[in-house]
């Protein structure tokens, strides 16, 4: 039952045990960093697909020995890289004109490529390319803040402010004098009371926490949010 094979020796299970410590690690950070995809998915699609690439290669033995039949165990590899792409899918929405988990999607993707190495018996790939799935998550964040720090970026902030009390006006003034200027517009009046939505696309400074606060103190000004364009694919 365990021979070499049949593809179910302790070599396969060795394989099978490297995917999952693989791909358990890269779940873990994205559990860590709270994301819709965590440990068990990743450990699972990394793991499935291990298990699905052995199964191409061994899972046909007692056909092939009839001498008659050729198989190729690429297209079961392939398949899979196409299937993923369903849960990828489901992992990325859009909420107020804003991007989310893309990256998720992508370190899934990752994941059934480390877990098909490790079924393929390349171990040495796989562990690089875990290694550099850390490399990305932890060290290119700071190094694109810094590379960036000195140019503009683009942000959405939402506003509710009651009309006939001069909010429109301080808003623009503060977007203004912050160093931000004012790419798009738009309003929206509620059908109750005498509240208007604002939203505005600004380019300037990263960050708009301090343009925030300041407008939240700001009277006739009932509610303040902002959707970061620059981090919306994670």
């Amino acid at each position: 039952m365990f021979s070499e094979p049949t593809g179910q020796g302790w070599q396969q299970v060795g394989e099978l045990v490297l995917a999952l410590v693989l791909c358990s690690l890269i779940g873990l950070e994205r559990e860590l960093k709270q994301k819709s995809a965590g440990l068990r998915t990743h450990t699972l699609v990394g793991v499935g697909a291990a298990l699905f690439l052995l199964v191409s290669k061994y899972g046909f033995t007692d056909v092939l020995e009839q001498g008659r039949i050729v198989l190729d165990p690429s297209r079961v590899a392939a398949q899979i890289v196409s299937g993923i792409g369903f849960i990828g899918g489901g992992l990325i929405f859009v909420r107020r004109d804003v991007v989310r988990g893309l990256t998720t999607a992508a370190v899934v993707w990752m994941s059934v490529a480390v877990g098909c190495a490790c079924a393929a018996g390349l171990p040495l790939l796989a562990l690089v390319v875990t290694a550099a799935h850390f490399l990305v998550v932890y060290g290119y964040p700071p190094l694109v803040r810094v590379l960036t720090r000195s140019s503009p970026a683009t942000a959405t902030v939402r506003l509710t402010y009651r009309d006939g009390e001069g909010a429109l006006r301080r808003i623009l003034e503060l977007a203004t004098r912050s160093g931000y200027s004012v790419e798009q517009a738009r309003t929206a009046r509620h059908d109750e009371d005498r509240l208007i939505d604002l939203r505005m696309r600004l380019l300037g400074p990263r960050g708009v926490t301090g343009l925030l606060a300041t407008l939240a103190d700001q009277p006739g000004i009932v509610a303040v949010e902002t959707g970061d364009i620059d981090d919306a694919s994670e």
